[in-house]
Parts: C-alpha cells; structure tokens; sequence
C-alpha cells in the first residue's frame, strides 16, 4: 500500500508514520531525514539544501524530485510505503503522479497554536531519534535515550521559523490535499489525541 500522510509542523504525523511503518511492514520514508543526511556529507547540493532548511523554506521542486524520485527506485518499497513531507505543492504532486500511483492520503489535523506549541518543544538527535520535552523527554536531561548524543534543536524549529512553516503548509500543500479529496482517498485524522489513540484511528481506517 502506498501512503502519503500529511499534518502541518507539529502535527505528530512522523510519530505516526513510524507506528504505522513497523506495524505494516513496509518503510517510512522521510524527506527532511534525507535532505538532513545530505547536508551532513557538506558537499555542494547539502550546502544548497541547508541554505533553503535552515531558514524554513522549501528546497527547489528539481532537487526535491530528483532525491524522492531516486528513493522511489529501491526495493524496499516493493510492498508499499509511508511518504512523508512529500509531495508540498502541486509542481511535487504531478511529479508523484507520474512515478506511481497512491492508495491512500492520511490528514492529521492540529490548529496552528498547537503546532507552535509542539514545536518549540522538540529536540532532535544526529541518529535520527526525536523527543519532545513535554510528551516524549528523554531519560536523561539533554540527552538522547539511543546512542548517549547531546540533542539539539533545528534551526527551523524555532519562533520565526515555524511561522514561516505553517504559512507555506497552508498556502501550498493543503491545495494539494484538496486534489487528492477529490480522488476519494484522503481520511481526516483529529490530531489533537494521545498517539496511541491516533494511531488505533488510523489502522481502523487502513485494514
């Protein structure tokens, strides 16, 4: 089954995807984990990625679908997968559309102040673990539960620049969900839940 799951920032909808990838079996594939495994190499397109990142916008539609459309291409989505922050605007969805086909689009949806709320509260480790410090704080102040790594917090997670998010998410990819409606295959899921709760909604719609 191929699955897009979209939310605004905050929405928890990589939580999600990461319940629903080890319960189907099949891989979430995260853009800004890719775009940030790239940066990490320094080379000229990390550098030209982390110009656009850092700052909350969008990295070029040809970066973009170039890097997916390689992702798209391994085996390990023969069964399916979860995509997520992919597409964010119409120029991305008609590239999608050309590749392969959807079986279904899940929305989580929270209000702009809890996704700020959220947000702002989030810190990150360099082996991929997220914690929030409210819901989900790691065992050790600061530091991640994984790999013992000092956790950080993006540049792109702060005030300014999760305003800047939530603004683009609105004007560019939410249209874009609008087009999907009108396939028949988007399910609405209220984000504003305990995750368990989220996630049992969201299998109920699935199977």
């Amino acid at each position: 089954m191929n699955i897009l799951i979209f939310g605004a920032q905050g929405s928890g909808k990589g939580t999600q995807a990461d319940l629903l990838s080890k319960k189907l079996k099949i891989p979430h594939i995260t853009v800004g984990d890719i775009f940030r495994l790239i940066i990490k190499k320094e080379n000229k397109l990390g550098k030209i990625l982390a110009s656009y990142l850092n700052k909350g916008k969008l990295a070029p539609n040809e970066i973009t679908n170039r890097i997916i459309a390689e992702r798209l291409k391994k085996p390990d989505v023969a069964r399916g997968f979860i995509l997520d922050g992919y597409p964010r605007n119409k120029v991305q969805a008609n590239f999608l559309d050309k590749i392969l086909a959807i079986d279904k689009v899940i929305e989580i949806k929270v209000s702009d102040k809890e996704a700020v709320k959220r947000i702002k509260n989030r810190r990150m480790c360099y082996c991929g673990r997220t914690y929030h410090l409210k819901y989900n704080p790691p065992k050790k102040d600061g530091i991640c539960d994984e790999c013992g790594k000092k956790l950080y917090q993006r540049d792109d997670d702060k005030p300014k620049e999760i305003k800047e998010r939530l603004r683009i998410y609105h004007k560019e990819t939410e249209p874009i969900i609008t087009d999907y409606k009108k396939r028949g295959i988007v399910e609405i899921v209220e984000g504003e839940r305990p995750i368990q709760e989220i996630h049992l909604n969201i299998m109920k719609i699935l199977i």
